[in-house]
């Protein structure tokens, strides 16, 4: 009898290791196949003639003649200036409502038409992503800048990602646009380098925009729009993807064309942006210098917007809600070559009400 009663619990104890024992087994498996998942997701797009909606007339560009630029990174319109994102030290990985996202779309929308500038260069424009809740933000740029001519390209398309686990990332399609007056030509996507190995998978796909707009002295002005990469190992990558693009400038110059990059460097392009910002409550290192040797010996030149009196940042670290003492630094501005003018340059100061960037603005001329 004794022994009856000693068996009962090792039953029991076995019976609760078993079921411990299957609930971790279903556990790994859909780790693992999740992680297959993702990998066997992951693609890159490649590089490929992209259309041009040419919706203005067919003026051409005039040698002489000043004209306004803007870049601006929207960030896939969720960045409200109380917004953090879980990359970046935040919480949230959507925006916080689709009411608020697009209100916030419109918002942005208005900023970019205000602008009143001959061309545009916009950066992360979701088509139909789980953070924008599936809307196609094109539209929105589309009707602000009706009647010019713009081409978009494709970004990356990323698999789902489950985190943050209560309101995950999820999957995204996100892009870039040129926007200019006069018809666009011969626009393509161009591939971008990108981390190898595990890294890729936050590193995404990427690639530069490119087009080009006829001048009145039978040249053209190429066009080039990028978002290069963040989220990577230690940022050598963006270094590669910069020289990429800088030599193809070169290659165009060279032809007698004039060339005009512009967008998101993800680098700290005026060297150290805390001897006009201060230092912030936490230092990162995401956003490095572009080391002198790249652009030394290339007839590329770097335009930083900044204004020494009155210093304003492009972008600031999303690891919360914005406030004094956040990482700030400017990383948005342009490249062109010595047959282009920089008559002025600036920063646009919206106070991030409307992304984590503030827009760039540039005024140039054609010699």
């Amino acid at each position: 009898m004794k022994k009856h009663y000693e068996e009962k619990p090792r039953r029991v104890a076995r019976k609760v290791f078993g079921t411990i024992g299957l609930i971790l087994g279903i556990i790994v498996l859909i780790v693992v196949a999740y992680v297959v998942y993702v990998f066997a997701a992951y693609h890159r797009a490649g590089s490929f003639p992209i259309e041009a909606q040419n919706r203005s007339s067919t003026e051409t560009v005039a040698v002489g003649t000043e004209y306004k630029i803007m870049s601006y990174n929207i960030g896939f319109g969720a960045y409200e200036d109380d917004f953090g994102f879980f990359m970046d030290g935040g919480t949230e990985g959507q925006a916080w409502s689709k009411e608020r996202l697009t209100a916030n779309m419109s918002k942005i929308a208005e900023v970019v038409k205000n602008s009143g500038s001959d061309y545009y260069f916009i950066q992360e424009v979701d088509t139909n992503s789980t953070r924008s809740y599936y809307i196609d933000e094109r539209p929105y740029l589309t009707n602000a800048l009706d009647g010019m001519s713009y081409v978009f390209a494709e970004n990356w398309d990323s698999p789902f990602l489950f985190v943050p686990p209560l309101k995950p990332h999820g999957s995204a399609k996100t892009g870039i646009m040129i926007f200019a007056k006069g018809s666009m030509k011969n626009s393509e996507r161009v591939e971008l380098p990108v981390e190898t190995g595990i890294m890729k998978i936050v590193d995404l796909d990427r690639c530069y925009e490119k087009t080009y707009v006829e001048t009145d002295n039978g040249k053209m002005l190429v066009l080039y729009n990028f978002h290069l990469s963040a989220y990577t190992s230690d940022g050598k990558i963006a270094n590669e993807q910069l020289k990429m693009l800088i030599s193809d400038i070169e290659v165009e110059y060279n032809k007698g064309n004039y060339c005009l990059a512009g967008g998101d460097f993800n680098k700290d392009i005026l060297g150290d942006s805390s001897v006009y910002f201060g230092k912030s409550d936490i230092e990162y290192t995401w956003a490095q210098p572009i080391p002198k040797e790249i652009l030394e010996g290339t007839d590329v030149v770097l335009v930083a917007p900044l204004d020494k009196d009155n210093p304003v940042p492009s972008c600031r670290n999303a690891d919360g809600p914005y406030h004094k003492g956040q990482y700030v630094l400017t990383i948005d501005g342009f490249l062109v070559t010595p047959n282009i003018t920089v008559k002025s340059s600036k920063v646009v100061d919206t106070g991030f009400k409307y992304s984590d960037h503030n827009p760039v603005e540039m005024i140039f001329e054609l010699n």
